[in-house]
């Protein structure tokens, strides 16, 4: 009988934070739970419970180790439910998390946070629990990229924290007056004499434009990262739009190629990311301005840049205990609900994934936070590539620098774009 109402209050902490759902969806919530739990109860011996561990294990960055062990000790002394557990925080980076829970799930962390990018290689090597019941919530209260990031195969597998790697535009507000098209942006610098800088050697920033138009670019990999197929699309009637747009692009007398606004010189506009809104902020002074990015043109159609983007994900290892495993997602949905989100950003500027969080006052006043979250609903979360991939980037960026690409046909073109898709493909063999 303990043990079913400790199931009870368990399942109530994990809709407390539900926001949005109205009081008779949060307690049919409750139930389902509560159920699921009681339900196991009854296949449990008593000598089972006995050894079920009350121990719980997080992984979080050093950078915010001391907030989440403050957020997560204020938690559990809320939670009467939770007053048997309890929670060791440990210093994991995101990159190393991955590659210490492949290595030995069993002793690695209940909760840990990882980047996108290592989403299948953790579903591979079973080290990611689905969010189950809880999806909806994930829905509910996350951006859709932040989502779409968390999911597999239509299946959700982590809880989103963070939406904020990914580029947009720092831009003089006195010098350019219509962000909306790439167009418009090089002729007020050309107007005015200033330069726009864009990365078009950089594959990261490539995607901009070929994603724009529809293009695939995505490799897959097994158990021990080995890429084992890809699935490129460049050497398309969508690719030949996009090697245009790169053409003109870097063909205005405005261009000039570069991503680190602490390097630009006459700048008005550049494409960059957040960890340099503190340089762009002192590079234009009184006309400091951010916006998503514009928009360009090729043969009448506009497509709206894309590119790449970055989440922050946070994982729950498998649990063979369903009271457990409620106890574990219960601290999961804390961790990256509206609230602890939101007091992440003030904290240490962690741009949140939740919607709720995302239109706060204290987000919206921040301009590049704000720009990226709008650019990032365009943007395709980044998975893993050889480092193989990069280089053959930067060297089609380099050939259209050359100028080498400007007379040629479409046909010559497209062989251009097959030579670059075969070379990616031939990576994953």
């Amino acid at each position: 009988m303990k043990r079913r109402i400790l199931a009870l209050l368990a399942a109530g902490c994990l809709v407390t934070g539900l926001a949005g759902a109205t009081a008779v969806q949060a307690e049919e919530s409750a139930v389902e739970a509560a159920e699921t739990v009681s339900g196991a109860e009854s296949t449990d011996s008593e000598a089972e419970e006995e050894t079920v561990s009350k121990d719980i294990k997080v992984w979080v960055s050093e950078e915010t180790k001391a907030f989440t062990e403050e957020k997560i000790k204020a938690f559990l002394e809320g939670n009467d439910a939770l007053a048997d557990y309890t929670v060791t925080v440990e210093a994991v980076n995101e990159l190393d998390a991955p590659k210490k829970m492949r290595a030995d799930v069993e002793n690695g962390a209940d909760i840990y946070t990882f980047p996108q990018d290592e989403l299948a290689t953790l579903v591979a090597a079973e080290a990611l629990t689905p969010a189950g019941d809880t999806s909806g919530w994930v829905i509910e209260q996350n951006d859709e990229g932040a989502v779409n990031a968390a999911t597999i195969a239509d299946t959700i597998y982590a809880y989103p924290m963070t939406a904020d790697n990914g580029y947009f535009l720092y831009y003089d507000k006195s010098v350019i007056l219509d962000t909306s098209t790439l167009e418009g942006i090089l002729a007020d610098c050309e107007g005015a004499g200033k330069t726009f800088y864009f990365e078009l050697t950089g594959g990261w920033y490539q995607t901009a434009f070929f994603f724009a138009t529809g293009c695939d670019a995505v490799y897959g990999t097994d158990l021990n990262g080995k890429f084992t197929s890809a699935n490129f699309t460049y050497a398309s009637d969508e690719g030949l739009e996009a090697l245009k747009g790169l053409i003109a692009l870097s063909n205005s007398p405005a261009f000039r190629n570069g991503s680190s606004i602490k390097d630009a010189k006459d700048c008005a506009a550049i494409v960059d990311g957040t960890w340099d809104s503190a340089a762009a902020k002192e590079y234009f002074g009184d006309n400091y301005a951010c916006s998503m990015l514009p928009s360009f043109g090729v043969d009448g159609i506009d497509y709206q840049m894309s590119g790449f983007g970055g989440f922050k994900l946070l994982g729950i290892k498998p649990q063979t205990d369903p009271e457990r495993l409620a106890a574990i997602r219960a601290i999961a949905q804390y961790l990256t609900g509206t609230d602890v989100q939101l007091a992440r950003f003030l904290a240490v500027g962690w741009g949140p994934s939740n919607k709720a969080a995302q239109d706060s006052d204290e987000v919206q006043a921040d301009p590049a936070i704000s720009a990226l979250t709008d650019q990032l609903s365009f943007s395709i979360p980044q998975t893993q590539y050889p480092t193989a991939f990069w280089d053959q980037c930067e060297s089609l960026g380099e050939l259209i620098l050359s100028g080498a690409l400007n007379d040629s046909s479409d046909d010559d073109l497209r062989g251009v774009l097959q030579d670059f898709q075969d070379n990616c493909a031939a990576m994953a063999k």
